[in-house]
């Protein structure tokens, strides 16, 4: 097949050619080398035997004849720090929503276009996910986001209408919309756009919720996403670990090749129309467990400080239900956090130590009054 990877050059992108390339497709990875993720003057990680088109993807309806004759196309260019699109809204809008509708009107040039696209949404769109009341554990509950007084006051978890602290549970693919953050309504965007015009192209949407992935490859300069890798790169430099809120916060971790192995599964799966499913490892694990496992597989020892710092739009707890792509895809994750930590700390030990920018970017949300403590 002939397939089109846009953001091809990030790490889940990069993981992806290597596997459709390794199965003989012809692949072009799409992307404009941003410096936050690659660095002032880029030198991106090329894929062997896979053509790079380095293109701003909200100029893609300018470029449409590079999108010409596509059997599948993945959609993964976005902007995706949470907390930085408080305040660069008009770019996280720039880049998600109007990167997705250039796209749609590249494809819609084209005289052949793919069969599907397959979009690379977040589990942000959901905002703090599904809870039960402990007086009701039959009844699915969507907590609204935490207000800054909340977490000015320290008050982390969510609690009922009767003040009772509720239980976090996997969250369906049925929850509606509630994103809590900029970037988490641009990705809700995103969906609604792909479904809107995909199928009046002729052109299947494949939508997935990713959970927080992570692996070999990723990212260790950008300071906005990614806690392993910005973990990671301040303890390899003896610098500590600062945990924010209470620690015990929890994030559902899949390793980027689990994922790699439902974008692949959705390419020739049969799948009805808008199909949308999680992609997570189901399993739900606190901050304060992720840096211990962490810098046991990296062998460092480093102080860790539980801060009480927050950002505003960050979530307590969420982690997912995959039954749906189960269902469809047959998907089950394989790789254990812990042997997901090793191998990412095998990687991440071979590459540069870079400048740690978590401080400052925090400094900046502090002056944003995006966070506090």
């Amino acid at each position: 097949m002939r397939i089109a990877i846009t953001g091809g050059l990030g790490f889940i992108g990069t993981a992806l050619a290597r596997r459709l390339a390794g199965a003989g497709h012809d692949v072009l990875l799409i992307d404009n080398l941003s410096p936050q993720i690659h660095g002032a003057i880029p030198a991106p990680t090329l894929v062997e035997g896979v053509a790079v088109e380095r293109l701003d993807i909200r100029e893609a309806y300018a470029a449409a004849e590079k999108l010409e004759g596509l059997d599948i196309a993945y959609h993964l260019a976005a902007e995706t720090g949470t907390a930085q699109s408080m305040y660069q809204v008009r770019g996280y809008v720039d880049v998600n929503e109007m990167g997705t509708a250039s796209l749609i009107e590249a494809l819609a040039k084209a005289v052949k276009r793919p069969s599907r696209i397959i979009l690379a949404s977040s589990r942000s769109v959901y905002g703090e996910g599904a809870y039960v009341d402990p007086a009701r554990p039959d009844r699915l509950i969507q907590p609204q986001s935490r207000l800054p007084e909340q977490l000015a006051a320290h008050a982390w978890e969510l609690r009922g209408a009767n003040g009772a602290e509720l239980t976090p549970v996997a969250t369906p693919e049925t929850l509606p919309f509630a994103p809590g953050s900029v970037y988490a309504a641009t990705k809700a965007s995103q969906e609604l756009l792909l479904r809107a015009a995909a199928p009046a192209l002729g052109i299947k949407p494949v939508i997935f919720r990713f959970q927080n992935v992570f692996g070999e490859g990723q990212s260790l300069r950008n300071p906005y996403t990614g806690i392993i890798s910005i973990f990671f790169n301040r303890a390899r430099q003896g610098l500590s670990i600062p945990i924010y809120e209470d620690g015990l916060e929890s994030r559902d971790f899949i390793h980027v090749d689990d994922i790699v192995d439902g974008l692949e599964a959705a390419m020739t799966a049969d799948l009805p129309d808008g199909a949308t499913m999680n992609l997570g490892a189901g399993i739900p694990t606190s901050v304060n467990d992720l840096v211990r496992a962490l810098l046991g597989a990296a062998g460092l020892d480093v102080p860790v400080e539980v801060t009480a710092q927050y950002r505003v739009g960050d979530i307590r707890h969420c982690f997912a239900d995959n039954s749906e792509a189960r269902r469809l895809l047959g998907f089950t994750p394989k790789v254990s956090l812990d042997d997901g930590l090793r191998r990412f700390c095998d990687w991440a030990g071979t590459q540069p130590a870079y400048e740690d920018r978590l401080d400052a970017a925090m400094a900046e949300l502090r002056a944003r009054k995006l966070a506090a403590g």
